[in-house]
C-alpha cells in the first residue's frame, strides 16, 4: 500500500516506519525541513517531501493517491488557553480534523490516529482535552462519510532507545543527587515504541480495526516515583527521590516554564499527572495480537552509558 505518515520523523515515526517497510508499503513522509527527517532516506521504498500539513492545498496534493494515512504528530507544550492554548489546537484538533476532511475530498479509505492514553474532552489538563478533542474532531468527519473510516490509538506513555521519558530522567541523575519530584504516585502503564508501531501496521489491512479504540499499555503498572528510581538506577547513577507537593511542584514547573527552551517540566504536564495513565478495565488490546514488552527488557541497555576513563 502507499502510506502517508504525518509526523514521520518524530520518535514513534523512526519505529514504525522500519515495520511499514518490512511489510513492503510504499511510505511518503512530508515535513517542514528535509534534513529533519534524513535517517529514513536509508530506505530506498520511502520518499520524503518538504510540505506543510498545515495548508489545504499542500495536503491535497500529497494525500490524493493514498491508500491510508497514519497521524503521529503531537507536542507536549503549547502556550495556555481554556479549553487548551493555541498550539494544542493546531497540533492536536485542527490538524487531524484537516486530515481526516482532504481524505475524504481525496478519496482515501484509512487515517490511523495517534491520540493519547486519558484522551478527554473533560480531561485534568489541556494536553488531555485537546487530545480527546482531535478524537472527537475525527468522529465528527467520519459521521459525514460512510467510505472513510477511522482507526485511534491511545499509548501510555511510550519507552524505547530514544524517548524522552526515562531518558530525561536518566540525564538528570547524572547531574543531580536527590531528585525532588511532585506527582511521584501517580501510576502509568508505559507502552514499549515497537508495541506500538506494530499495533499500528497490524490494523492497516484489517477491515475489523475501522472505528476502533485501541489502547496500548505494557505489562505492569507503575508510579512516576518508581519509574525515574528505576531510570536512574538503570543510568548507573541510583538517587533518592524525594516527594514533592503539588503546589512546590507548580512552582517549580513554572521556573522550568520561563527557562529558553522546552521546559523540564510544565504546570499542564503535572496536570495531566492528575489522571492514571493505565489501560480500562475493557481495553482491546489484545485483539491485535501484541505481547507487551516489559520495561525491564529494554530499557536497562539503553539507558546505560559507558564508563569515561
Amino acid at each position: 500500500m502507499k502510506i502517508l505518515v504525518v509526523g514521520g520523523s518524530g520518535f514513534i515515526g523512526q519505529y514504525l516506519i522500519g515495520r511499514l517497510v518490512k511489510a513492503e508499503h510504499r511510505v511518503y513522509v512530508p515535513t517542514r525541513r528535509q534534513p529533519s527527517a534524513r535517517e529514513l532516506l536509508v530506505y530506498p521504498t520511502v520518499t520524503v517531501m518538504e510540505r506543510d500539513v498545515h495548508d489545504d492545498a499542500q495536503l491535497d496534493s500529497i494525500v490524493r493517491g493514498m491508500d491510508g494515512v497514519i497521524n503521529l504528530v503531537g507536542i507536549l507544550h503549547s502556550r495556555p488557553g481554556d479549553p487548551y492554548g493555541p498550539d494544542f489546537e493546531k497540533a492536536h484538533v485542527e490538524l487531524p480534523r484537516r486530515l481526516a476532511q482532504a481524505c475524504v475530498r481525496n478519496g482515501v479509505p484509512r487515517l490511523l490516529h495517534v491520540s493519547a492514553l486519558g484522551a478527554s474532552l473533560q480531561g485534568s489538563s489541556q494536553y488531555l482535552r485537546s487530545k480527546g478533542a482531535g478524537e472527537a474532531a475525527l468522529q465528527e468527519v467520519c459521521a459525514s462519510s460512510d467510505s472513510f473510516h477511522v482507526t485511534i490509538f491511545r499509548p501510555s506513555v511510550v519507552f524505547g532507545p530514544g524517548d524522552h521519558f526515562m531518558n530525561m530522567f536518566a540525564g538528570l541523575a547524572r547531574f543531580f543527587p536527590v531528585l525532588p519530584l511532585a506527582g511521584s504516585t501517580a501510576r502509568m502503564q508505559p507502552v514499549f515504541v515497537g508495541d506500538v508501531a506494530q499495533a499500528i501496521v497490524r490494523s492497516l489491512d484489517r477491515s475489523d480495526a475501522c472505528a476502533q479504540v485501541y489502547e496500548l499499555a505494557g505489562p505492569k503498572v507503575y508510579t512516576l516515583g518508581e519509574l525515574v528510581e528505576l531510570a536512574a538506577k538503570w543510568s548507573g547513577h541510583p538517587r533518592k527521590i524525594i516527594a514533592l507537593p503539588m503546589s512546590i511542584g507548580r512552582l517549580q514547573a513554572r521556573f522550568f516554564e520561563i527557562l529558553p527552551g522546552e521546559p523540564l517540566m510544565s504546570r499542564d504536564n503535572l496536570d495531566s499527572l492528575l489522571t492514571d495513565n493505565v489501560l480500562s478495565s475493557d481495553s482491546q488490546q489484545s485483539v491485535l495480537g501484541i505481547v507487551p514488552t516489559p520495561l525491564e527488557e529494554v530499557a536497562p541497555a539503553y539507558l546505560r552509558r559507558p564508563a569515561v576513563t
